[in-house]
């Protein structure tokens, strides 16, 4: 079952990687989106996947799908931004603003596909100069690797990212993963070790201030989802592990975990009242981090130098009763 077989979505080519645990479909054509999960042991879809009758929907918000990749990610005041004495203007794609990054579906390429008795793995590549949207926006060209591997009841990511520039850059990314809570909002519980919230003003821009947790607190131990409605971006302490742990009331559920060394800031987003979706969202950067005046401890801002390469990893745990 460890293995990697093609499959077609639409007209183009997806990768399913498989295990006796889970079914991970990607479709790297169409911004690299892991479109599917399917656990084989419960006969259940963890994501929010695409409608194939409904292409359009999809290439217009893909990010509304899966597991997508966002760089950078959230919003950007006006999409306007400066660093290192270059000014840098994004498309305003949310009103006044710019929201979720250059990355939507660019058509990134299979440049390994691994299986042993472990796990098996599929690694894609996209550079940005292949995109002349990318570009305009952001001039410095930058060459993304991403490797999806699974083993067993586990999916790990892993984004190796080189600028290939002349320029220092600043860099930011994030994941917008839907998960299904099935109708059934009050059987699900998320935890997240959050210590703050950041502030939003009515554009939902960060002022740059946090808050308390209130009524969120009980994150700590579990908050159930009947009833919540949320788009709350939250701060994690440094010395916490940075994970948020969905669990349904029969013990059934996921980790989903990234590097704690970058990823501090966390958006949950259920689209309304929770009902069928909770979005987990794990960013490096805080939304409109280049136009707040706090330093990059807070704001999780990267710098990448000509030359750099960045890593992140993040990974998807199942958690199965007894």
């Amino acid at each position: 079952m460890k293995q990697v077989t093609k499959g077609q979505w639409n007209g183009y080519d997806t990768y399913i990687l498989h295990s006796c645990e889970l079914e991970v479909t990607l479709l790297p054509r169409l911004g690299n989106n892991v479109i599917s999960l399917w656990d084989r042991k419960e006969e259940r879809q963890i994501l929010r996947q695409p409608d194939e009758s409904d292409l359009t929907s999809y290439l217009q918000k893909p990010y509304h799908f899966g597991m997508p990749l966002l760089v950078p990610p959230g919003r950007i005041r006006g999409g306007n931004f400066q660093f290192g004495g270059t000014s840098y203007q994004f498309d305003r794609n949310a009103g006044e603003h710019h929201i979720h990054g250059l990355h939507r579906t660019q058509a990134w390429c299979v440049s390994d596909i691994e299986e042993d008795e472990e796990g098996c793995a599929v690694t894609t590549e996209f550079i940005t100069t292949d995109d002349p949207e990318w570009i305009r926006q952001f001039p410095e060209p930058l060459k993304f690797e991403m490797t999806f591997r699974l083993q067993d009841d586990r999916l790990e990511q892993t984004l190796k990212v080189t600028h290939l520039g002349t320029r220092r850059i600043p860099f930011g990314a994030g994941y917008h993963t839907w998960f299904m809570l099935d109708g059934t909002p009050g059987r699900w519980n998320v935890t997240l070790p959050a210590e703050a919230v950041y502030e939003l003003s009515e554009d939902l821009l960060p002022s740059g201030q946090l808050l308390p947790l209130g009524g969120l607190e009980s994150l700590h131990t579990r908050l159930n989802l009947q009833g919540a409605n949320l788009d709350t971006v939250l701060r994690v302490a440094e010395q916490q592990p940075a994970e948020a742990v969905l669990m349904r009331e029969d013990g059934y559920g996921l980790r989903y975990s990234a590097d704690r060394h970058f990823f501090h800031h966390w958006v949950l987003y259920t689209k309304g009242e929770a009902d069928q979706f909770l979005c987990i969202e794990p960013l490096t950067w805080l939304p409109d981090a280049p136009n707040l005046p706090q330093d990059d401890s807070f704001t999780g801002l990267i710098t990448l130098e000509p030359g750099q390469t960045l890593v992140l990893g993040s990974t998807l745990q199942m958690i199965y009763p007894g």
